[in-house]
Parts: structure tokens; sequence; C-alpha cells
């Protein structure tokens, strides 16, 4: 499974990247404005500093939510860097829009899945990456895994190419649950990639190992 960070933070981009497993980026207009990123001109050099940072896919989102709009957007992003995604919303004219960027080898990233129906019609518009809220369908009392297994059963039983994007992780074991069930990629906060690493077993194995060594000098 691939690690996607889900930031606009630099620092925490750097420092995911410095540990060694991170595949890509993903980032939102509410994640730009928690930054304090605002003014296209800022959001577009954001976008160009975190491809300076992460050889790898990163997701930058259209404001448009009309055809030709988002087309115009999108092919706009695409040209900032070739590691630019365009993430296009689950609407009508999203889907068309990413047909129309399939056909021209630019790689789309459909957000705001919250069904199965959606993953579906996407992954037949030719998405490279859908984007489904695991963590927001949890807050509404409705098992947001259970969306991922769905989606990821019917992606295998037509062997779509669209990968499968878990986004709103919010802590390890949403990672863990999210790899059992064959998910692609996980797009998750720091905190949430810094916690794979922790356990108490290892904490005081390593402290044992270093006291015996010591007694040892």
């Amino acid at each position: 499974m691939k690690f996607f960070i889900d930031t606009a933070n630099l620092a925490e981009i750097k420092e995911a990247n410095d540990l060694g497993i991170l595949d890509g980026v993903t980032t939102n207009p509410s994640l730009m404005a928690k930054e304090g990123i605002t003014g296209q001109e800022n959001i577009i050099q954001h976008y160009i500093d975190i491809c300076n940072i992460v050889d790898g896919p990163v997701s930058a989102e259209v404001i448009a939510t009309d055809f030709e709009g988002i087309v115009r957007e999108g092919e706009y992003l695409a040209s900032l860097h070739k590691n630019i995604v365009v993430k296009v919303p689950m609407i009508p004219e999203g889907v068309k829009a990413i047909k129309y960027f399939t056909s021209k080898g630019i790689k789309t990233n459909c957000t705001l899945i919250f069904s199965a129906g959606q993953a579906l019609v996407a992954a037949k518009a030719g998405a490279t990456y859908i984007s489904p809220f695991l963590g927001r369908l949890d807050d509404i009392s409705t098992n947001g895994l259970d969306l991922i297994a769905q989606i990821r059963g019917i992606y295998d039983n037509y062997t779509f190419d669209t990968e499968i994007l878990a986004a709103s992780v919010r802590h390890p074991m949403h990672i863990i649950h999210c790899a059992e069930i064959g998910a692609d990629v996980a797009t998750v906060p720091l905190k949430a990639i810094k916690a794979l690493f922790n356990h108490p077993l290892t904490d005081s194995g390593l402290a044992q190992f270093l006291a015996d060594h010591a007694k040892g000098n």
C-alpha cells in the first residue's frame, strides 16, 4: 500500500518524506487555508514547492464545478509539474472532465466519494485514483471501511485500473484496516504515519538492550 500525506504543511511533508516511506501528497483548499495559503498565485507556487520535495503524485484540486472550468483549471494545474494529479469532485461535470482528462493522458483523483456507485462511475470514466472518505462516513455512524471493501470487490470483478485512495483517515488502525482490505493508497496526517512506528514493547526492549550494553562497557 502506498502512503500519501494529507496536508499543505511543507515542514510536515518534508518530515514524512525524510522517513523514506512517503509516496505522494494530497491537499485541498481547506488544508491550504489552514496554512494561510491564499490567492491563486500563492496556491500555484505552493503546489510547485510540494512537487519539489516529493517525487510522487501530488493531488491539486480544481475549484470550478462546470465542465469548461474544470478542464481549464485542470489542464493548467497539470502543466505545472509532471507529478501533478488533477483532483476533481464527484459531480456529473467532474466525471465528464475526468473522461476528457483521461483521453489526454492527464492523471486524475476523483474526490468526495461516499458510495460504491460513485466509485464505479469514476472508474468507468478512467479516474487514476478515487478518494472514498472513510472517516467522514464514520462520523455519521456508517462504517467507512465497509465502503472500501465494497469498492475493492467491484474493482477486482472488472479489473479496473483505478486505484482506491483511502481518504479522511484518522488514526493508525484505519491505515492497518485499509491495508488488510486492499486499498491501494492511504492518505493520512503525519501524526497517524508516525504512530505506526510506536509500540511499548519496542521501547522497553530497546531500553533493555541499551542498558545491557552499558553494563558491559
